[in-house]
């Protein structure tokens, strides 16, 4: 299924000109920042291939993010590893989308959120849709946005903190990523609230 403009065309249709689409990368990894970012998509110049980031290469990824950064409008937002550790990763989630929406130009008349939630820190209308990276353009050019910063961010600190594989697996608790924290230890970039890290402290 590739997502559609239907959402944000129905919203126009009820005097919401501004209709922005937030997602969020990075809720699953025991290392790195949550990173959300919000999009706002000019109906007439619409990136051909917009869609979930993760059923994209990262070459289509690289490519779609700089057509998106060119025609539309960005906000990024970024929840630290100590916010994660400090207000759990939900809440930092969404500390991160509201940041996110905080950075677009101009402020939105209406917010598409991916998932079941509204964070209840926005103080502005929004729809949560399950899904919503498969379903709603906006939100899938935010998925786009979000994950291709955060993969940035992850191959940055590979470099620092060598030996954890985060240049590929962008700090999940894959095999290699948990065997690394057996026998490296834990870095800073690590989310101490998670289990498995944890466990080894």
């Amino acid at each position: 299924m590739m997502p559609s403009f239907r959402f944000e065309t129905e919203l126009m249709a009820r005097g919401m000109a501004r209709v922005a689409g937030v997602d969020e990368a990075g809720r699953g990894p025991l290392a790195g920042p949550v990173i959300a970012a919000a999009v706002i998509l000019s109906p007439g110049l619409i990136p051909e291939g917009v869609q979930d980031s993760k059923q994209l290469t990262r070459r289509k990824r690289d490519g779609l993010l700089k057509l998106i950064t060119q025609q539309a409008e960005v906000g990024i937002g970024e929840a630290s590893v100590e916010e994660i550790d400090e207000i759990n990763i939900l809440r930092a989630s969404h500390l991160a989308m509201c940041r996110a929406i905080e950075a677009l130009p101009k402020r939105p008349d209406h917010v598409l959120i991916d998932g079941n939630m509204i964070p209840r820190d926005l103080a502005l209308p929004a729809t949560p849709i399950v899904k919503g990276d498969t379903l709603s353009l906006s939100i899938a050019a935010a998925s786009i946005v979000a994950k291709t910063r955060r993969d940035a961010i992850m191959w940055d600190l590979a470099q620092q903190c060598p030996g954890y594989g985060w240049e590929t697996n962008m700090g999940y608790p894959t095999k290699c990523h948990k065997e690394a924290l057996r026998n490296l230890g834990v870095t800073p970039h690590h989310r101490r609230s998670f289990k498995p890290v944890h466990n080894i402290l």
